[in-house]
C-alpha cells in the first residue's frame, strides 16, 4: 500500500548516525514540519542537526492529501467562539504566511505546485457556512459563500477560499533536503533535559525541537491528554473528473475531494484510530454510485493528531522546559501546519519573536470538552483485558482488519501484524524488552 507521492519518489538518501554528536540545534523528527525547520535553521546559519527514525517523508509526510490552504475546515468561527477574534486573526495571518513561503520556494522546485480555490461544503447547514463568511469578512479575508456545480451531489452551499495551493509534498521534499544534515535511521530513545539518547550513542545539544507527529516524551506537557489520533483513508481515480478546486465536508466524517495531474483524490471513511470507521469501502462505495467508469489507480491510509481546541501545540514544550520545544496537533493540516510550525520555532531557538506566536502555545487552557473523552478513552484502553498491549503507556491493542496492524485506542501507535513499530508515540516495537 503506497501513496501516490511515495509509488512516483525519488528519495535522497541519508547516512546513520553511530555516534556521539554535538549540535546547538536538534531536530527530532524528519517529516515535513522537521525538515522545514532545518530548513529554515540552515538558511540563518545556524547550527543544528536533524535526526529521523526510519527515511525522511516517510511517515505521515508521505499520507497527506497535499493541500496549502489556510481553510481549515469552518476553524474561524470556532476559535472567535472559544478564544477570541484576535486568535482567529492570528492563525489566518500565520497560515495565510504559510501558502507565501511555500510560494516562493516552489518557484523554484519541480514539485508540481498549483494555485487552486479551496471549499469547505456542507450537505445540511447553510448557517454554519454563512457565519464563517460573516467572521472571516470581519477579519479583514476575501472569503465568499457559493454554490458548488462540479460535486456529484447538492450541497447546502460552500465557503470559498481564493489562491490557495496544492503541489507534491515528496518532490518538493527531495529538493528541499538536498544539503542538510540530517542522519536516518538514527531513533531517538529518550530525552534527558537536552541530551537525546539513541542506540548508538548521545547527542547533546543546546535546544531540541521534537517533530514527531506525537510527542514521544510523556514526563512533560500532557500531551498524551491533550490529544488523541484519527485514521482517514484516501483513493486515487483514473477517468474520474476535474473539481477544478480543493473540497473539504464541513463535517469532520465528511469527504474531501482534489486533482493531482489526471487522477481524482478522494479522502474519507474517517475514524478516531483503534475504531471502526467506513475506510477505503465507504469511498469505494461512492466512487461505484457517482463514478462508475473510474479506474481505482491507488489508495492509501494517514494519520493525524488532534487537539482539544482545533490549533496545533507550536512552541515551547511545557512551562518547565525552557530548552525543549514542539510541534504537533495538526488536526489534518499539515501541509501549512508544517511551515506555521518551522517559521515559529526557527525564530524561537534563535530569541527571534514570530507576530502569531503566542496563539499556538502549547501551554494554553486544557479545559475543553475534548479532554474528557481523551481521558475516558485512555481509561478503558488500561482497563481492556487482552494480550497485546502499547508500550507507550500500557493501553490495548486492537487488531485493524483493513491494514492488518495493531492499533492503540488511546493514543495511536500502530504495529505491524508480527509487531514492528508503525507510527508512535511509543518508541518501541511490541518485541522489544
Amino acid at each position: 500500500m503506497e501513496s501516490l507521492w511515495q509509488a512516483t519518489d525519488h528519495p535522497v538518501v541519508f547516512p546513520q548516525l553511530k555516534k556521539d554528536a554535538t549540535t546547538d540545534v536538534l531536530i527530532v523528527g524528519g517529516g515535513m514540519a522537521g525538515i522545514l525547520c532545518a530548513y529554515m535553521l540552515q538558511q540563518q546559519g545556524a547550527d543544528y542537526m536533524l535526526v529521523e527514525a526510519d527515511r525522511v517523508g516517510r511517515g505521515v509526510t508521505k499520507n497527506t492529501t497535499a493541500k496549502i490552504t489556510s481553510q481549515h475546515g469552518l476553524i474561524y468561527d470556532k476559535l472567535n467562539s472559544e478564544f477570541d477574534e484576535d486568535t482567529a486573526k492570528q492563525y489566518l495571518a500565520a497560515n495565510q504566511a504559510a501558502i507565501e513561503s511555500y510560494r516562493t520556494l516552489c518557484k523554484n522546485i519541480d514539485c508540481d505546485f498549483e494555485e487552486k480555490d479551496a471549499f469547505v461544503y456542507s450537505l445540511n447547514d447553510r448557517q454554519t457556512l454563512e457565519k464563517e463568511v460573516q467572521l472571516l469578512k470581519a477579519l479583514g479575508f476575501d472569503a465568499a459563500l457559493c454554490e458548488p456545480t462540479v460535486l456529484p451531489f447538492e450541497t447546502m452551499g460552500a465557503v470559498n477560499f481564493p489562491h490557495q495551493a496544492q503541489f507534491n509534498p515528496l518532490k518538493f521534499l527531495s529538493s528541499i533536503v538536498q544539503g542538510l544534515n540530517i542522519y536516518e535511521h538514527t531513533m531517538v530513545r529518550k530525552v534527558e533535559g537536552t541530551v537525546a539518547l539513541t542506540d548508538y550513542g548521545k547527542i547533546k545539544a543546546n535546544k531540541i525541537i521534537i517533530a514527531t507527529h506525537f510527542p514521544f516524551i510523556n514526563q512533560h506537557g500532557f500531551y498524551f491528554l491533550k490529544m488523541y489520533q484519527h485514521r482517514s483513508y484516501v483513493i486515487a481515480l483514473e477517468n474520474a473528473p476535474d473539481v477544478h478546486g480543493m473540497y473539504v465536508d464541513e463535517a469532520q466524517t465528511g469527504m474531501s475531494f482534489r486533482n493531482y495531474n489526471n487522477l481524482l483524490l478522494i479522502g474519507g471513511g474517517d475514524h478516531r484510530t483503534g475504531k471502526k470507521g467506513g475506510n477505503w469501502q465507504e469511498l469505494r462505495d461512492f466512487a461505484k454510485k457517482y463514478y462508475p467508469h473510474a479506474t481505482e489507480k491507488y489508495h492509501w491510509a494517514t494519520q493525524d493528531c488532534m487537539t482539544l481546541d482545533g490549533m496545533p501545540y507550536i512552541g515551547q514544550y511545557s512551562g518547565g522546559t525552557p530548552n525543549l520545544y514542539v510541534a504537533t496537533g495538526f488536526n489534518k493540516w499539515g501541509m501549512s501546519s508544517s511551515m506555521v510550525a518551522a517559521t515559529i520555532l526557527s525564530n524561537m531557538v534563535k530569541g527571534i519573536e514570530t507576530p502569531y506566536a503566542s496563539a499556538f502555545s502549547p501551554s494554553r487552557t486544557l479545559l475543553r470538552p475534548q479532554l474528557a473523552v481523551n481521558a475516558f478513552e485512555a481509561t478503558v484502553g488500561l482497563l481492556t483485558p487482552v494480550g497485546k498491549r502499547c508500550p507507550h503507556l500500557g493501553c490495548a491493542l486492537k487488531w485493524n482488519p483493513y491494514e492488518h496492524t495493531w492499533d492503540c485506542t488511546c493514543h495511536g501507535s500502530r504495529f505491524t501484524e508480527s509487531g514492528e513499530l508503525i507510527d508512535n508515540p511509543t518508541t518501541k516495537s511490541l518485541n522489544d524488552k
